[in-house]
């Protein structure tokens, strides 16, 4: 395992993390999710990645009972606070009042003192970013995270909180967007503007969903038990890259993967990677080979010429509007 700098802070984190949206708690039973977990932390994945809102909590209390007994130093857990977690009108965004509930409830699931990152999953317009900052600076001076992120938020806005952070004498170290071969909406304004201010990027659905595993073929079914036919919530959002158009791209990529002694799913995380501002890209697994398939893209460098293939042929079917940042249908 590689592991890299979280934004200009001294904290390393694993260059590939294990994160549990969707599957923990909902998609697979919990053996298996343990099972995963024990895979990541054999194969040297020392950075797990979850959110309050993932089944409902479940997912949060299914990642602590998986990590009981490790020592908590060696590991870097990573939550989240915005969506709702409850039926009530508070139980939702970035409100003080919403903050401080939620970072108990989640040190509680997750059986913690603290945890190293803690997110913004989304911006919220209803709430003066004022009063989100002073509360996240609040929960990191009383020693119930070490670092703040944010998720999905725009260049202006990273920017925005970066400068109160400073001035609240916080970290705020990185953004946490979706990010592929097939989604590149950072790159424009995002990604420049957090290297300005020393921001990472930890990286989610870098295989797309799945997708740039190669297993769904054009004019096919997808096949059964994948996430494109989970009914739970998986197949909402693999959706967008489910036409015969990308699919039939996506088979393109195959003897690039095979040139680089690559299986396709490698060749999709090391691809996220080679980008200089991405710490660590999450992957999702409901089967322990997958991790372990997975984590062999850590450390691989990819030459200027298979960039430019890769680039030839996913290009007409690559999203790049930074407008698509914060999309609604996105909840990682």
């Amino acid at each position: 395992m590689e592991f890299r700098h979280l934004g200009r802070s001294g904290l390393l984190i694993s260059e590939i993390a294990y994160g549990n949206w969707i599957t923990h708690g909902s998609q697979i039973e919990e053996e298996a999710a343990l099972d995963c977990v024990r895979a990541a932390l054999d194969v040297g994945i020392t950075t797990f990645d979850t959110a309050d809102v993932y089944a409902g909590t479940k997912a949060e209390s299914v990642l602590g009972r998986a990590l009981k007994g490790e020592r908590r130093e060696g590991l870097e857990i990573l939550t989240k606070v915005y969506w709702p977690t409850g039926p009530g009108r508070n139980d939702r965004g970035l409100s003080r009042k919403h903050i401080m509930e939620s970072i108990n409830g989640s040190l509680r699931r997750l059986q913690t003192d603290y945890v190293d990152l803690y997110q913004a999953h989304r911006y919220d317009y209803s709430t003066p970013l004022e009063e989100t900052m002073e509360a996240f600076a609040d929960v990191v001076h009383s020693g119930k995270a070490h670092y703040i992120g944010v998720s999905e938020w725009k260049a202006s806005e990273i920017r925005a909180a970066h400068e109160l952070a400073r001035e609240l004498k916080i970290q705020l170290v990185s953004n946490q967007p979706q990010y592929s071969m097939l989604w590149r909406v950072i790159e424009g304004d995002v990604v420049p503007t957090s290297q300005e201010l020393g921001v990472s990027q930890i990286v989610f659905s870098p295989i797309a969903q799945g997708v740039l595993t190669g297993k769904y073929l054009p004019g096919q079914e997808p096949p059964a038990g994948s996430r494109a036919t989970d009914t739970s919530g998986g197949a909402t959002f693999i959706a967008r890259f489910m036409s015969d158009e990308v699919l039939t791209r996506v088979q393109r990529l195959k003897p690039l993967a095979e040139q680089a002694g690559l299986s396709m799913a490698q060749l999709a995380v090391a691809w996220v990677l080679q980008n200089p501002n991405v710490s660590s890209a999450i992957i999702g697994a409901s089967r322990p080979e997958q991790v372990q398939d997975n984590v062999k893209a850590a450390g691989v460098k990819l030459d200027a010429e298979l960039l430019k293939a890769i680039d030839e042929i996913v290009e007409p079917i690559t999203e790049r509007d930074p407008a698509k940042t914060q999309s609604p249908a996105q909840r990682p």
